[in-house]
């Protein structure tokens, strides 16, 4: 296993979610605002659950999103 082939693959794929999850949220979260659904609201539960089932890894992270 070449550790830097992996270290790059791996940071790779983190940036490619974290970008992609930060954008959905965004948009979520502007919808539901036009939609009048913030008023009062938050922060949100959020829960990202990252699998790889070849290597038998399920990891769960919660948190919170605020939005005032």
């Amino acid at each position: 296993m070449d550790e830097d082939i992996v270290n790059m693959s791996i940071r790779k794929f983190l940036k490619k979610s974290g970008i992609t999850s930060q954008r959905e949220i965004e948009k979520a979260l502007q919808e539901a605002d036009a939609a009048g659904k913030l008023d009062g609201g938050g922060p949100f539960r959020a829960t990202i659950t990252l699998e790889i089932a070849e290597l038998g890894l399920s990891h769960t992270i919660e948190g919170e999103i605020a939005v005032e």
